[in-house]
């Protein structure tokens, strides 16, 4: 790998690069529910009158998704965003090798399958029950259950997370029932055996990330693998019970099950087992393959661990090998931003939340664990709090911008990233006075941004990766918000297909970028950008940049 040219027309920005990105803060349409555009957000819209402006797309193929009817999410962006490219992504990885059949060809497939018929043993699928195609989609599951079908495994349980996340907040009925009825109709084959083994909303059990709330695991761990839950006779009688005993209860915060019959659980996972985790992306996924796979792991008290083959639809970390065994390679993503940056010696600050950590590092290194230079490379994580989000809408934005500050005013860092959670992690909740508190709450940390950039000089990038808050009602076939029947706005808590903005704010040297002619761009152009504001020429390979630099 070359080091980075400078610019034949521009010697850098007289100060650092910031990249400060807004989650989950997109472009909406500005209707009642667009509460990006409802909020007071001062700094913004001074922004949107004395910077550069663009809109980018980040959704769909301009992040590597399998159409554009596919969402973007947090992990693709930063991937796209952090490689200056856009790569096929996790989903689209996934639905080709299933759709061609080449992952029951690979190795681990066939041995999961080899087990069990010597075994006698259960093949157990734990996942994400929807068709958001961010952690999984239904159709994957759908599919693999038919291979199992055919190639003879007579017993098949599945452990089902609720989403009400990426898809509609209580949907969870939709796919139990899609899913009860395909494994009714593999059951009329004599000795067929599938069934629904356990489950519960995806943020009460199991999907923790970045070791926020290891309890969540536990409490999945004790569901999915020893069956131990509050016990009801179908997964359709659980959600019912749950939902009276909290009527406004999401899908994603449903307390944990097991599916019982005759006093005892139909599915928990003994010795002799195979056991797929069917989500593909990594964030929240890796903590229950560590429980699988790590005999010496003391984060919570498993009891003893079934001897069981495990593998992840996709391998979640391929630098710490997590899990040993997948069923479908992750995207090969090499010589990043921040690689190059460090081979042209630039000092590098990453800093956000626990929620979002992972993503200004690992993500955006290309899903790269652990840094290029402990010499040119700082981390910062600030704890998030263990509280739903609505109850504290600004989250850790001050915080993670005292960083960012205390960077510019020592002079520490050329290019600081950061990420400002609060659109995202509160959006998902759909509490709309909450989101838009957390939106104020990110103007006020950009505004505090701008002030120190104007201090010492430089450049200040303020973007998303995809947007959520900008659109908090489903939308009809015209684009209004849609009612349910007694008539009221229809939350929405997922991603949006919006674009997103990016403020391009240089101190002192606004003569010296335009914007570029293209209407097309999509957040992996900001790599490129973020070179240019520097002072170097962007690799060939890099999506053209957001700027044209104008002769000195």
């Amino acid at each position: 790998m070359n080091q980075l040219k400078r610019h034949a027309d521009f010697g850098g920005s007289r100060g650092p690069v910031i990249l400060a990105i807004m989650d989950g803060v997109g472009i909406g349409g500005g209707d009642v529910g667009d509460m990006v555009s409802r909020a007071a957000t001062p700094n913004l819209d001074w922004l949107a009158e004395n910077s550069l402006f663009a809109k980018l797309k980040a959704h769909g193929r301009a992040v590597g998704m399998p159409s554009n009817a596919d969402m973007g999410n947090s992990e693709v962006g930063h991937n796209a965003i952090g490689s200056g490219r856009v790569y096929d992504q996790g989903a689209l990885l996934v639905q080709n090798a299933v759709r061609s059949g080449e992952v029951f060809e690979g190795d681990t497939w066939k041995q999961m399958v080899e087990r069990v018929l010597q075994t006698g043993g259960t093949f157990h699928f734990i996942g994400l029950l929807s068709d958001g195609n961010v952690h999984s989609h239904i159709d994957i599951l759908l599919a693999m259950l038919n291979r199992c079908q055919a190639e003879q495994v007579k017993k098949v349980r599945v452990h089902i997370l609720l989403d009400g996340r990426d898809v509609p907040p209580q949907s969870a009925q939709v796919y139990i029932a899609q899913l009860e009825e395909h494994l009714a109709s593999i059951n009329k084959t004599p000795g067929f055996d599938y069934r629904i083994a356990s489950g519960g909303g995806r943020l009460y059990i199991t999907m923790d990330r970045y070791g926020a709330d290891w309890p969540m695991v536990k409490r999945g761990w004790d569901v999915h693998v020893k069956g131990v839950g509050r016990p009801f006779a179908s997964a359709q009688q659980a959600v019912e019970a749950l939902r009276a005993d909290d009527p406004g209860v999401v899908d994603q915060d449903l307390k944990e099950f097991v599916i019982v019959e005759d006093g005892k659980p139909v599915g928990p996972i003994v010795d002799g087992d195979s056991v797929v985790l069917f989500n593909y992306r990594g964030d929240r996924a890796i903590e229950l393959a560590r429980a699988f796979d790590e005999p010496d792991l003391d984060t919570f008290d498993r009891g003893p661990i079934p001897d069981v083959l495990f593998a992840g639809m996709m391998e979640y970390d391929s630098d710490q090998k997590i899990p040993k065994h997948f069923l479908v390679s992750p995207p090969a993503i090499e010589e990043t931003l921040t690689e190059y940056l460090v081979e042209s010696g630039i000092r590098q600050l990453a800093v956000s939340e626990t929620q979002k950590y992972g993503h200004v590092t690992y993500f955006f290194n290309g899903n790269r664990s652990g840094k290029f230079s402990e010499e040119l490379e700082d981390y910062v994580e600030i704890k998030s709090d263990h509280v739903p989000f609505n109850q504290r809408p600004w989250m850790k934005a001050a915080e993670i911008t005292d960083v960012v500050i205390d960077s510019l005013k020592n002079h520490r860092h050329d290019f600081i990233r950061t990420n400002l959670p609060n659109g995202d992690m509160v959006g998902h909740t759909g509490d709309l006075l909450a989101v838009e508190i957390s939106v104020e709450a990110v103007d006020l940390c950009v505004g505090r941004m701008i002030e120190a950039v104007r201090d010492v000089g430089g450049v200040l990038i303020v973007t998303a990766d995809h947007g959520n808050a900008d659109e908090m009602y489903s939308l009809d076939e015209s684009g209004n918000p849609k009612r349910d029947e007694q008539g009221d706005f229809c939350i929405k808590t997922s991603h949006t297909l919006n674009p997103v903005p990016c403020y391009i704010y240089a101190v002192g040297q606004e003569g010296q970028f335009r914007l570029s002619e293209s209407s097309q761009l999509g957040i992996s152009s900001l790599a490129a950008t973020i070179l240019e504001c520097l002072g170097f020429e962007p690799p060939d390979s890099f999506e053209p940049s957001i700027v044209t630099i104008t002769e000195s």
